[in-house]
């Protein structure tokens, strides 16, 4: 199998799949297709519509089959390798891991517009700010503190659903995003991100995403240069 993804820096859809993959020891291949610029013609669309017809990252291709959106590609990990465990045994229990996953898939969008992924960036003065502004930012984060509180008393931990699965996966981008924008949470939701940021596969990206030396201002919501 094949996995295209984007700028490892930027491109929180290309983390989830990725990370689940990596973590869980699934194979694949990697193809980092860097962005250039997403208008029709540019470097980035020319690949990626070669291979995803609405010409976005990530894509998983497998042999004569393509599947893109973050969520179809691991749903249908999760049926190629049923071994993995990639969603929780207890069929409520996966319902649950369901619902969250589909949460973050189709919300949040105040923090995705305001909190841009960006790893390499330490920007706790415009998460301050944002956070003071923007009531639906807080909305948002008081939501994902509620529900990874209430997740892992749940579970007991060390993950949302006890063992890794599809959910932390989905939930890892926010959980760098936190760091950028220094958004102080409580010592339980904390540790869940300091023990998502220590997985092998989290580790791995961000060290990647680090190396790459990109600097894209249609990417950057508050810079003007790199520093």
């Amino acid at each position: 199998m094949k996995l295209y993804i984007g700028n490892k820096n930027y491109s929180s859809w290309s983390m989830r799949p990725w990370v689940l993959f990596t973590e869980t020891g699934i194979p694949f291949e990697e193809v980092v297709v860097r962005f250039d610029s997403f208008e029709a013609g540019s470097k980035f669309k020319t690949e990626i519509l070669k291979h995803n017809p609405v010409g976005k990252v990530p894509v998983l291709v497998d042999g004569d089959l393509a599947v893109w959106d973050t969520l179809a590609i691991a749903e249908y990990a999760a049926e190629k390798f049923p071994e993995k465990n990639l969603w929780p045994a207890d069929p409520k229990r996966r319902a649950r891991a369901r619902s969250v996953t589909a949460e973050m898939h189709s919300g949040f969008t105040g923090v995705r517009h305001h909190f841009g992924m960006n790893i390499e960036a330490r920007l706790p003065e415009v998460g301050a700010k944002v956070l003071a502004e923007q009531p639906d930012v807080r909305k948002e984060v008081d939501r994902l503190v509620s529900m990874w509180t209430s997740l892992l008393a749940e579970s007991g931990g060390p993950m949302l659903f006890g063992d890794f699965t599809i959910a932390d996966a989905f939930y890892a981008p926010v959980v760098t995003r936190l760091v950028t924008y220094g958004v102080p949470v409580p010592a339980v939701v904390q540790g869940y991100v300091d023990r998502v940021l220590a997985l092998r596969s989290v580790s791995a990206w961000r060290r990647d995403a680090l190396a790459e030396h990109d600097f894209l201002q249609f990417e950057e919501n508050y810079r003007t240069s790199r520093p």
